[in-house]
């Protein structure tokens, strides 16, 4: 492996392991509102957020930040255009104020905010458009959370950049060269120094953000329920933390999680239950941060044939990244690491999105019960056979396949749920 590879994944971690405060689906919502705001370079009599069928499935659930309980995407429009930064971009929240709030709350009852659906469009797809009398200004994102791709303002195209389903141009980083056999030789030859920034970073915040939610009530008590035994287990005391940071999480805590593949949940689930197993048997800091090299590349290269947002649910992608690194830590080389993926990927890939939520810390520990059982597995030398359902020859194919389902596959179960989740929320009303 020579210094160019060394470096392309070590600029993978850097661009992928960000901090972001709340969900990053409204965070990447309020982002482009307070962009548009100062494109407009006054504030706006009216907004208008035009976006794709899963920011609406990932934004409608969840509370805002820093926003005093407030939910869905008319009040992370809202709150970004009063209180947000810009510069922050996914941390865009962080300086809100009580006023700011007040504000929002009042421009919410005035209609300040209008929705519409958009068809035929990324999956990762929003639009603001921010008008005050015959002045107007757009910012629209695309493909990931942060990559604007067009900037106009009264009808004039201030920046634009070609974007048809491609990797987003502020990823310089080529994911097509991350495989499971180069990701573990990367972290095992890696200097330390090199990724010590990055992921001391995602323990931090990840970790902070755990124990906020073991030690206050969140969502509906998954971290609760699963530590109410005697004495559980490393893998369930796993579970549970990184359930309870979740909850924190989708109930508008404000704190950053480091997140993985433009997720919190998914930055939860790759970092917390292989920090708690490291600790747990008293490893070394070393050991950690290769650990955490190894679950966080995994995961990316997973989500890299799936895509930022699918039906197919993120948490499985992160759980195998978490099960590879126990593997990694436990020493059952290549073939026992790629069986806890192929394990992971055969029991569990039926789990779907249906937004972002409370519930979802409840599919992490489903995710991550299945790959601590994958690994058990593994250890034993036993894994799922090719041929066997999505199993194929070796574990890329395995991969590759899955990510198929997820980016292609699942198209029409996507629209089934989102149509569902319509029928049962308000916000149906105001889309188009």
């Amino acid at each position: 492996m020579g210094e160019e590879t060394f470096q392309n994944f070590i600029t993978i971690l850097n661009e992928e392991l960000i901090p972001a405060l709340g969900c990053t689906e409204p965070i990447a919502v309020a982002y482009a509102a307070a962009k548009a705001r100062d494109v407009l370079g006054l504030f706006p009599g009216h907004i208008t957020v035009f976006c794709s069928g899963n920011i609406v499935k990932n934004v409608k659930s969840v509370t805002v930040p820093n926003s005093n309980g407030l939910r869905g995407i008319d009040a992370a429009a809202t709150l970004g255009t009063v209180g947000g930064r810009a510069e922050k971009e996914l941390e865009v929240l962080d300086d809100v104020k009580p006023e700011d709030i007040e504000r929002t709350k009042a421009l919410l009852a005035e209609h300040f905010c209008d929705t519409r659906l958009v068809g035929s469009v990324d999956k990762l797809y929003l639009k603001i458009q921010a008008t005050q009398g015959q002045e107007s200004a757009s910012v629209t994102i695309q493909g990931h959370h942060t990559n604007i791709t067009d900037i106009e303002r009264n009808g004039r195209v201030l920046f634009h950049c070609d974007f048809a389903g491609q990797t987003p141009s502020l990823r310089r980083g080529d994911r097509s060269r991350l495989s499971v056999r180069s990701i573990l030789e990367f972290a095992d030859r890696v200097e330390i120094a090199r990724i010590e920034p990055v992921l001391s970073r995602q323990i931090r915040c990840n970790m902070r953000i755990c124990q906020e939610g073991l030690s206050a009530p969140f969502g509906a008590g998954v971290a609760g329920a699963l530590l109410e035994g005697k004495d559980p287990s490393v893998f369930t005391v796993a579970r549970a933390k990184a359930a309870a940071a979740s909850e924190a999480r989708m109930s508008g805590c404000p704190l950053p999680v480091v997140i993985n593949s433009g997720s919190g949940n998914q930055g939860i689930t790759v970092s917390v239950p292989v920090i708690e197993y490291v600790q747990a048997h008293g490893l070394s800091q070393e050991q950690l941060y290769r650990a955490l090299a190894v679950s966080n590349l995994i995961s990316i290269h997973l989500k890299y044939f799936i895509g930022d947002l699918s039906a197919f649910c993120g948490a499985v992608t992160a759980a195998c990244g978490t099960g590879a690194a126990l593997a990694y830590l436990e020493g059952i080389g290549y073939r026992g690491v790629a069986d806890t993926i192929t394990n992971t990927l055969a029991a569990v890939s039926g789990i779907f999105c249906d937004g972002a939520k409370p519930s979802c810390a409840a599919k992490i520990s489903s995710a991550l019960d299945a790959a601590f059982l994958s690994l058990g597995m593994a250890r034993r030398h036993s894994a799922f056979h090719p041929g066997e359902g999505v199993v194929g020859e070796d574990v890329e194919q395995t991969i590759r396949s899955v990510g198929h389902i997820g980016r292609n596959g699942m198209d029409e179960t996507d629209q089934e749920i989102l149509r569902i989740m319509m029928q049962t929320d308000s916000v149906s009303r105001d889309l188009c």
